[in-house]
């Protein structure tokens, strides 16, 4: 076991018991090597041993999938990130955004990824469109239009939500099942 895989295991076994205590959350970052003569599975491993592997409740594999274009400058990059690793909830899940230059995740490109999917926005070649609106040539300009036009940008959120809003529940049952159910012993 080399040296530096040794210590993490011994630190992380004294710290995950802390911040467990302190309800804290502590975030690692890691690089990725590539292993020298590997045939089979991924050549890709992390430094430091399999103890952060190990002791990690949530791991995320983050990766710039493309360069974000306005013309010839780059503005922003295109960014996957997959749950390799998840005890708090279902793992493997995957989420695609924008992340632009000096502004962060762009809002308004998630709005149109998810439009599209779902069908509230429509494409049409480069072309963009909500309902008669023109949102824009292009992913870049239909973005700059929903910047300059946040309440159209929030009536498309308002439906992309309604459309995964799960069925209405009768309140008048929520409170038939709350009152059986608090005279169980569980």
């Amino acid at each position: 076991m080399g040296l530096q895989a040794r210590l993490m295991s011994q630190a992380l076994r004294k710290v995950t018991g802390a911040l467990h205590q302190s309800k804290t959350t502590a975030i690692f970052i890691n690089q990725l090597r590539e292993k020298i003569g590997v045939f089979f599975g991924s050549p890709e491993t992390t430094t430091g041993g399999k103890a952060l592997k190990f002791y990690a409740s949530v791991r995320l594999d983050i990766r710039r999938i493309e360069t974000l274009k306005d013309g010839t400058e780059s503005v922003g990059n295109r960014t996957r990130v997959k749950v390799v690793k998840n005890k708090m909830a279902p793992p493997f899940k995957q989420a695609e955004f924008d992340i632009i230059y000096g502004t962060g995740i762009s809002r308004e490109g998630s709005l149109i990824d998810m439009g599209v999917e779902i069908g509230v926005v429509k494409k049409a070649g480069a072309w963009y469109t909500y309902e008669a609106d023109q949102l824009g040539q292009g992913k870049e300009n239909a973005r700059a239009f929903l910047v300059d036009n946040p309440d159209l940008a929030n009536e498309i959120e308002g439906k992309i939500r309604g459309h995964f809003v799960a069925v209405e529940v009768d309140p008048e049952l929520v409170a038939a099942i709350d009152e059986a159910t608090s005279e169980v012993d569980f």
